[in-house]
């Protein structure tokens, strides 16, 4: 029974791993400070730990590595502008998994109290090769907030306009197969054979994250 729960969570987790996206930073790190901790998000049932390094005083980088492998990845963050409480940055992030994915994303960050900061995000996000070998490019936005001192959250929608009408995002009776849109959607089919949301589903376009930080470092 044990081993059939194994095989079942990892299942899951396949098909869970649609597209991940990198844990940022809300807090600049200067050249030579580090962050380190690990996020739990929709798109992996398994969490994804996560390191970032600031290596100048403007930009820094990020290292994750999921399990399986679902969620690892690497990115990169630069400073494009600031003033006083606020600042832009700009990031640009590959990842692995079933529908591997590279993300282009503008930052918009502000500083809200100690230890606290809200931001959101414009984000390209396109996908080479998906699941059934076809292409996917999606842009959305996203939100985000560290509520507290080592945790925070992001949540945004990334949209395939190829794929379906953004109106029927939220209908869920909506089918890419079904006899009024096959003739239009027939060829970005939602699932895989084996039933995986594919890189055209409203699935892979969605994005979760709950980020804890373990600690950091001078």
């Amino acid at each position: 029974m044990k081993i059939n729960g194994v095989i079942l969570l990892i299942a899951f987790a396949l098909f869970a791993g649609c597209a991940t996206h990198p844990t940022i930073s809300p807090k600049r790190l200067k050249k030579g400070e580090s962050r380190y901790g690990y996020t739990l998000s929709l798109e992996n049932v398994f969490p994804y730990m996560w390191y970032r390094k600031g290596i100048s005083e403007v930009s820094d980088v990020g290292i994750r590595v999921g399990l399986p492998v679902y969620g690892t990845g690497i990115d990169y963050s630069r400073l494009l502008y600031l003033k006083d409480n606020k600042w832009d940055v700009i990031n640009l992030s590959w990842s692995l998994n079933p529908n591997y994915n590279m993300d282009f994303t503008y930052y918009k960050f502000i500083k809200a109290g100690e230890n606290r900061y809200r931001w959101w995000g414009f984000r390209g996000m396109y996908i080479p090769e998906g699941i059934t070998g076809n292409t996917s490019t999606r842009i959305g936005v996203l939100f985000g907030s560290q509520i507290k001192d080592k945790m925070g959250f992001e949540i945004g929608y990334y949209h395939d306009f190829n794929s379906m009408p953004i109106s029927s995002v939220l209908n869920p009776g909506w089918a890419w197969d079904s006899d009024e849109n096959i003739g239009r959607y027939g060829d970005t089919p939602h699932v895989s054979d084996a039933g995986i949301p594919s890189e055209f589903s409203r699935m892979t376009g969605l994005s979760m994250l709950v980020y804890f930080q373990l600690g950091n470092s001078e």
